[in-house]
């Protein structure tokens, strides 16, 4: 009967979400709720929810003042050298533009938030991809690659989400991964390496002049994908810096708004990238649809001026180098593993709060900014306490556990982690983390433990396939992503998808040769 009980709650929950019928934090409280009262749990319920919320609040702590630290950083300026810098550093090269993109979504992925990263890369850099006639598809591909890496991070939300549904320590899930994650940065690069070295040989060298790295205030058109996405079509968003009073253009900001490109000519002719010039094969997308320039009136009018607007009222430059101090130091720390996460980020962003906006009102608006993602994010977590707190107090958990365990081959048993890590790259690509690492992994990690597999090596091998999960159409981030450069997702996943199950794949085999994750 618990076993029933179990797969049809199990299966419930994952209809739900996949089928957007109900938002996670519905169907986290109400689905375990009516099938432990059919259950039997009564008013037991209630007890079994609150030991739940005891386990998870570390965890909500943590990604609540993660999301509030990183979120200062962005708004004082932290990144906005590292992106100007980014920038300039291509010159001449669409191979070192393509591996730019990769540091700097890596970079801006420290927020643990898709939606920011992608926001920043694109704001950043998709005008110099334009103007050089480099495919937006491959900015698309190496940012969605890059954020899904990073996304493995403690407060990401997959590497929570493993702890908190195995109700373990964060930091014993990923500290043992760092060496996993280097990897896959690493392979990351590389192909970031070789899409670039593509683009190189299809257009041929650049000659970038100043004039390119000198910002204007430039408004681009969203491509007509809202349809797919979900995102409105022609949603302008501003690139660049800011207008002078002379009709100049500041140099704070780290690209042109110009959906120019240059001409393509031989590989070994340097074109010179000044003039709007369309070249003729450029994979970019062309007709109605394409971004274009906003001119007139509506160029004076800006509907999303981004993150990176060198005129934000947020911005402390002379705080720079103690922000820079600040975040070295509480990344450090968290490397040491001397102080309890939470503690540590509540700590961190209660210094920079105080050091950057030292007046109240000042520090209740910087909160509020990230309110959004903050509710969200720490909602679910806490709703989370009702799928664990009934599927353990009921016994579910443990009569599934021995059911799959008596249908597991004897020769398999031993192998569970990696049959996780193996799963995970398709499974979290079809379903939310949320039905994923609440739904199935807590399990089969009950299973493993028969066979010897610690919970913590489960959770290890589970979040291995978070680069592939990023593509998923499931994923807002990734649809504000493709939307924002202007390509179709299917044109993102025709170059993405087996890259991404490559780089997860990896990950699992680093993590097994490191000993993180049992063989």
């Amino acid at each position: 009967m618990l076993v029933a009980l179990g797969l049809a709650m199990v299966a419930t929950f994952m209809f739900l979400i996949i089928t957007k019928r109900a938002t996670p934090v519905v169907a986290l409280i109400l689905v375990p709720v009516a099938f432990g009262l059919f259950a039997g749990a009564g008013l037991g319920i209630s007890d079994m929810i609150s030991d739940g919320i005891t386990s998870l609040a570390p965890t909500a702590a943590m990604l609540f003042f993660a999301i509030v630290f990183f979120g200062i950083m962005i708004d004082v300026g932290l990144f906005d050298p590292i992106v100007r810098f980014i920038v300039r550093m291509v010159r001449n090269d669409p191979a070192r533009l393509v591996v730019g993109t990769a540091v700097l979504a890596a970079v801006v992925s420290l927020d643990g938030d898709g939606s920011t990263t992608f926001i920043i890369t694109t704001a950043a850099l998709l005008p110099l991809y334009l103007k050089l006639g480099v495919s937006p598809v491959v900015l698309t591909v190496v940012a969605g690659l890059a954020n899904g890496t990073m996304n493995i991070l403690p407060w990401g939300g997959p590497t929570a989400r493993a702890a908190t549904a195995l109700k373990i320590d964060t930091n014993s899930v990923f500290l043992p991964m760092v060496p996993a994650l280097a990897v896959g940065m690493l392979v990351v690069l590389l192909f970031a390496f070789h899409l670039g070295v593509l683009e190189r040989r299809r257009i041929g060298r650049i000659v970038v002049k100043d004039s390119i790295l000198a910002p204007q205030e430039t408004e681009l058109v969203g491509a007509g994908v809202g349809g797919a996405t979900g995102t409105p079509t022609g949603r302008r968003f501003r690139i660049g810096g800011r207008r002078r009073p002379n009709g100049g253009t500041g140099s704070d900001a780290p690209g042109t708004g110009s959906a120019g490109s240059a001409g393509i000519g031989d590989d070994d002719a340097p074109h010179t990238a000044d003039l709007p010039v369309t070249p003729s094969g450029r994979d970019i997308p062309s007709g109605p649809d394409a971004p274009q320039p906003v001119q007139g009136a509506d160029a004076d009018h800006c509907a999303f001026t981004g993150v990176l607007d060198p005129e934000r009222k947020t911005l402390r430059p002379k705080l720079f180098w103690v922000n820079a101090a600040l975040t070295v130091a509480l990344l450090a720390i968290l490397g040491m593993d001397i102080v309890a996460i939470p503690v540590l980020f509540m700590i961190f962003a209660a210094i920079a709060l105080a050091v950057n906006f030292p007046h109240l009102k000042d520090q209740q608006e910087a909160i509020t900014r990230h309110s959004s993602s903050i509710v969200s994010v720490v909602a679910m977590v806490l709703a989370a306490a009702v799928l664990t707190g009934v599927f353990s107090g009921t016994g579910m958990v443990d009569a599934i556990a021995h059911w799959m365990a008596d249908g597991i081959p004897t020769w398999m048993g031993p192998h569970l982690a990696i049959v996780i890590g193996v799963l995970s790259i398709p499974l979290t690509f079809l379903m939310s983390n949320d039905a994923f690492y609440f739904g199935v992994l807590p399990v089969l990690s009950e299973t493993a433990t028969r066979y010897g597999i610690d919970p913590s090596e489960m959770a290890r091998a589970s979040i291995t396939g978070q680069t592939f999960h990023m593509q998923s159409p499931l994923v807002p981030a990734i649809l504000l992503l493709v939307a924002l450069a202007g390509v179709g997702l299917a044109d993102h996943h025709k170059k993405v998808l087996w890259r991404a199950a490559v780089v997860s794949l990896v990950m699992l085999g680093t993590g097994v040769l490191v000993g993180a994750i049992p063989f």
